[in-house]
């Protein structure tokens, strides 16, 4: 199911005509048209149009045509970073060779002794 063929759906769903639901997310009706028969596809801002007047609509099918459910946590960069950090200090890391690549194609490579 295309995305087009998506928010027809919802129109559907909610027994609207398209110009009612094109007033209702504040839209030019000749947008929808456009949406609607595919000469153009929804924008950020239209689809979000939609999510906002339309709460029953998940935002995943409506972009993607499937449901998807889960949890977004932002985490602090610093406190990641430092975490990070602290994983790479715990593993015993050693320099096992260095390879220098030169422009002419050639290379060198370093053993620590």
């Amino acid at each position: 199911m295309l995305i087009q063929d998506r928010v027809k759906l919802i129109i559907k769903a909610n027994n609207e005509s398209s110009s009612s639901f094109a007033d209702k997310i504040d839209i030019k009706r000749s947008n929808l048209s456009h949406v609607l028969s595919g000469r153009n596809k929804p924008s950020l801002d239209f689809l979000s149009k939609i999510i906002d007047n339309y709460p029953k609509v998940n935002a995943s099918w409506l972009i993607t045509g499937t449901t998807r459910d889960g949890d977004f946590q932002e985490s602090d960069s610093t406190e990641t970073r430092d975490k990070q950090a602290e994983e790479v200090k715990s593993i015993n890391n050693e320099v096992e060779k260095v390879v220098v690549f030169y422009t002419n194609g050639t290379f060198s490579s370093y053993r620590p002794s």
